[in-house]
């Protein structure tokens, strides 16, 4: 006994000796924690500005002089919610983000699982042609789908936002479930299969479930896509009551008399849905993790 306490005394001092060696220094750690706060200051600094100058007086939010809440109002919510179309506005950003979301999610898991499990003609051609849509800029898209939005007699309506969008959302949300569908083993299917699912119900039974992570990120990114886009809405929307948020919000800001104090708060409003959508994502991400983590 009392030899193997001494074998084991040199092991416990060795890794004493590397914990303590791998400690940062004060100084250093003194170092990086205020390098982390420079940056959080930073980051948080636009936001509380415009959080803050949403409750000023335009006087005070085109005025030189920095401060913090002057004469605190909400006259310039009160203006932007039952003098304006900023809630028609909320209901058509709604609208079509919730549609793009749901059949981008729908079409990109779809799409990323066939991707992923079978080998048809055109497999490598079709994943290509995903890629290449990603490199090209919208100013270019938006005159041929403009065109065909035209032909199909949509301008001027949501369904033609919502069609646009997934031309964006749906191949670069394809490739990236795709990439999450090849980590889930193949012998999940063969099992499904065994037990007399078809292609369909495995994918919607088996690979759906343990994919919820992957749909979670998927369904938050199509919904900012749709929430936050400008160039399409002001090239196919034409009428004031079918603004989006984005493109609406740019009423406030004309070129000769800017509206600073209605900009700031429209733009707090606008982070309330996104939020929401953020904090119900994130719940589905961790609970995904989980649930995928303990099935065997």
């Amino acid at each position: 006994m009392s030899e193997l306490i001494a074998t084991q005394a040199p092991t416990v001092a060795r890794i004493d000796q590397v914990r303590r060696t791998g400690r940062r220094k004060p100084f250093v750690s003194l170092l990086l924690h205020l390098t982390l706060i420079v940056a959080a200051l930073i980051a948080l600094f636009p936001i509380v500005w415009v959080l803050l100058s949403s409750f000023k007086p335009g006087v005070w939010v085109q005025s030189s002089e920095l401060s913090l809440i002057k004469e605190p109002t909400l006259v310039n919510y009160e203006y932007v919610l039952t003098e304006t179309n900023f809630p028609r506005w909320v209901l058509n950003s709604v609208l079509v983000a919730a549609f793009t979301m749901l059949l981008g999610v729908f079409m990109a898991a779809t799409t990323g699982y066939a991707l992923s499990r079978f080998n048809f003609p055109g497999r490598r051609q079709l994943m290509l042609v995903f890629l290449v849509t990603q490199m090209f800029p919208v100013a270019i898209l938006i005159v041929p789908i403009y065109v065909i939005m035209a032909n199909l007699g949509l301008i001027n309506t949501l369904a033609s936002l919502v069609i646009a969008y997934l031309t964006v959302a749906v191949p670069f949300c394809a490739w990236m479930l795709k990439g999450y569908f090849d980590s889930i083993s193949t012998s999940l299917d063969e099992a499904a299969q065994m037990d007399g699912c078809g292609p369909f119900a495995t994918f919607w039974r088996i690979i759906l479930p343990l994919a919820r992570p992957g749909l979670a990120v998927t369904a938050f990114f199509t919904f900012l896509t749709a929430w936050r886009e400008v160039a399409y809405a002001s090239a196919f929307i034409q009428q004031d009551s079918r603004f989006t948020l984005a493109y609406g919000m740019q009423q406030f800001v004309p070129q000769f008399n800017p509206q600073w104090e209605y900009l700031t708060a429209a733009a707090v409003l606008v982070t309330i849905p996104a939020g929401f959508v953020f904090f119900f994502a994130q719940r589905h991400l961790v609970s995904g993790l989980t649930a995928g983590g303990t099935k065997g």
